[in-house]
């Protein structure tokens, strides 16, 4: 009990502190975090479920770039260089649904397990709210898929075949590779959120942003949710993506990205500045 006293003493002083300094430590961004994650419990969980549907459908436009991109670019690169070039236009998506502060589940996976650790929060609360995050998420992502698609082929900007090849792309790996791509994924994303405690300007939070993202689409590691909007288009849209390998690709990548944010960056950062009282 004095431990936890300690310990919550510290940190309302790193919070006090934390906007009077130039330059942030690494408390002070935990401390953020914290206190980030704990706003987000405290709000209704109609308001959480909108937030996380905004996001589910804004990050869709990264999904739409990519098939634009493939769709101009087939046959004028090589194979091996193709998808790393759609690599560029990965981020954009990230960009609004970040800056614009929906929700999405893989910034918010360590953000909502610090006040579990803290134990300001229960496992059973953080299941609910990651539950009413991901059918966010993932709902928005339906539309989106269903939208952005009709009106991509109508306008002849994108081809089934980009939506085909892009589906592939995504679900070919084995279920153990899908779910260590999406551990790496996770832990990008999370160390996203951590990053962008500490920066100020938005310029600074749009090169961070571009730069983490640009990683996770450039390695080809698992994202669950703009991997949704991929895998589910190729389901409506072509013949070469099943129900079963839409939902093992689904399962994995969240379960995946949740490990990453949850084991790599909430826990191992708590319990470093946990383990000092």
């Amino acid at each position: 009990m004095a431990e936890k006293e300690e310990l919550d003493k510290k940190i309302e002083e790193v919070h006090e502190n934390a906007n009077q300094e130039q330059v942030k430590t690494e408390e002070a961004i935990l401390v953020d975090q914290l206190c980030e994650g704990l706003e987000t419990y405290k709000n209704k969980k109609t308001n959480v479920f909108i937030s996380a549907l905004i996001a589910g459908l804004e990050i869709g436009f990264s999904f739409l770039l990519l098939a634009i991109l493939h769709h101009l670019l087939k046959g004028k690169v090589s194979k091996d260089l193709l998808f790393p070039l759609l690599a560029f236009a990965y981020p954009v998506g990230f960009i609004i649904v970040v800056l614009g502060k929906s929700i999405l589940f893989t910034e918010q996976t360590s953000l909502l397990t610090l006040p579990v650790l803290h134990k300001r929060r229960s496992v059973k609360e953080l299941l609910q709210l990651w539950g009413i995050v991901i059918l966010g998420n993932l709902l928005g992502g339906y539309i989106f898929a269903f939208l952005g698609g009709h009106i991509g082929l109508s306008l002849e900007i994108i081809t089934i075949e980009s939506i085909e090849e892009i589906a592939h792309h995504v679900s070919k790996s084995g279920p153990l590779l899908t779910l260590g791509s999406a551990i790496f994924a996770g832990w990008l994303m999370a160390v996203l959120s951590w990053l962008l405690s500490s920066s100020r300007d938005t310029i600074s939070r749009i090169v961070i942003i571009y730069l983490i993202t640009f990683t996770v689409g450039f390695a080809g590691f698992h994202h669950s949710i703009v991997g949704n909007i991929e895998v589910f288009a190729g389901l409506i849209f072509t013949h070469k993506v099943s129900i079963s390998d839409y939902l093992g690709f689904q399962g994995l990548a969240l379960l995946g990205n949740a490990i990453g944010g949850v084991v790599f960056v909430a826990g191992l950062r708590y319990r470093a500045f946990a383990s000092n009282f």
